[in-house]
Formats: structure tokens, C-alpha cells, sequence
């Protein structure tokens, strides 16, 4: 089973990545059009998502390092997953705004601000 799920899956989800991050590019204008509303709720939307599971994480008692995880799960918007799940269940979705809204905005935000802004509101419940 190696080579099928060993160097040439690999292989296979780099085109993948590489197929989405051209569809992101080409279409990335279509950000104008739809105005600030989308952009926001790009970021505003793992904010909550991760904030509901850090108030799950210490209901449940658990670690701050597993808290952080399942915040940072739960705030990514599944970069590779969901873009691939939308494309295959609702093709007239328009993917000018889901591909750009996840990789160009909701990923970057994910990785300067959400990972330290989760932490924090982490360090802050647990004391």
C-alpha cells in the first residue's frame, strides 16, 4: 500500500494544491465585487468557531495545548477539505469567492493573528 498512499498520494495532493491555488489566483477580483461583508465574515466566522471550542475545551477540562488544537481545528475553515467538498456537492458555487475567501484571506488571518489571539484568550480562562 505504500506506493499508492505513501509517495504517490503526496504527489497527488500537490497538484491538487496547486490546482486550487491557480483557480484562487485567477479568480481573486471577484473578491471586489462582493464587498467588505464577505471578507468580514471570512474572519469574523473562525473566530467564533474557535472561541465556541475553547469554551468546549474548558467545560470538558481539557489541556491548554489540546484546547489550542481544537481551536485552531475549529477555526481553520478546512483549507484543503472544504474548498474540494464544495466544488464535488454544489457545483454552482461560485468558486471566485470560496477558493480566494479561504486560502487569501481566512488562511493568512488563521496564521498571523487567529494561532496567537486563540492562545490568549486560552491563557486568559485557564489562569
Amino acid at each position: 500500500m505504500e506506493p499508492l498512499f505513501g509517495t504517490l498520494f503526496k504527489g497527488m495532493l500537490a497538484f491538487f494544491l496547486l490546482d486550487m491555488g491557480l483557480v484562487a489566483a485567477k479568480r481573486i477580483y471577484e473578491l471586489k465585487k462582493v464587498g467588505l461583508f464577505l471578507i468580514m465574515f471570512a474572519i469574523a466566522m473562525p473566530i467564533f468557531n474557535a472561541s465556541v471550542a475553547i469554551l468546549l475545551g474548558y467545560f470538558f477540562e481539557l489541556s491548554q495545548g489540546d484546547t489550542l488544537l481544537l481551536s485552531l481545528l475549529a477555526g481553520s475553515a478546512s483549507y484543503i477539505a472544504v474548498p474540494a467538498a464544495m466544488r464535488l456537492s454544489v457545483p454552482e458555487a461560485n468558486p471566485g469567492l470560496y477558493l480566494p475567501l479561504s486560502l487569501a484571506v481566512t488562511f493568512p488571518f488563521n496564521i498571523s493573528l487567529g494561532i496567537p489571539l486563540y492562545y490568549y484568550f486560552i491563557t486568559i480562562l485557564w489562569g
